[in-house]
């Protein structure tokens, strides 16, 4: 048996289609929006978990958008968040988003990052942070473990340098997760 020497990870090609490149995201509420129609459309099309979220430039440009993958890509790595850091990085042909003149990044997400998620956040390259629904929203409405996280963790974040705004269109993102919790198929 071979070493696997390479990884593929995918976006089903309705991301495209939800996703406009072509538009300006210029608020939190347009940006966490599109995090949580990316994630609602997940759940209906039965092609990942609940998690929906996208990268986007200072100036509103929309460099990569990510919805949960885990199960159908078989990596327990392929949240929403951990897709749209790995794709915007590709992108952009930088490890860290804000390097360099790069300019300044956003990360919109449906829902609050999970522990792993929380950790390629300090090393991603993003200066704002734009969360949904809250990780007790999350654990409360579906069967998901979001795995520990810092009593302090905004605070982290912050003394990083990146700055969390958290409940942005929160009931929005909360019905999303309870229409997956309260679903049958489960990722």
């Amino acid at each position: 048996m071979l070493l696997p020497l390479q990884l593929h990870l995918t976006l089903p090609p309705w991301v495209g289609e939800v996703a406009d490149t072509r538009r300006r995201y210029l608020g939190d509420e347009e940006r966490v929006g599109l995090a949580i129609e990316l994630a609602r459309q997940n759940v209906a099309r039965s092609h990942g978990g609940p998690f929906g979220a996208a990268v986007f430039h200072e100036d509103g440009r929309l460099v990569a958008a990510g919805i949960n993958r885990v199960v159908p890509q078989t990596c327990s790595v392929a949240h929403a968040e951990m897709m749209a850091y790995m794709l915007a990085q590709q992108r952009l042909s930088s490890f860290r988003l804000n390097a360099g003149d790069n300019g300044r990044f956003i990360l919109a997400t449906s829902a609050q990052p999970c522990c792993q998620c929380y950790g390629a956040t300090v090393w991603a390259g993003i200066d704002e942070l734009l969360i949904g629904a809250r990780g007790e929203d999350v654990e409360s409405l579906t069967t998901f473990d979001e795995g520990p996280l810092p009593d302090d963790w905004i605070a982290q974040l912050e003394r990083r340098g990146i700055a969390v705004r958290r409940d942005i269109l929160r009931e929005q993102a909360r019905a999303v997760l309870a229409d997956y919790g309260q679903g049958g198929a489960h990722y």
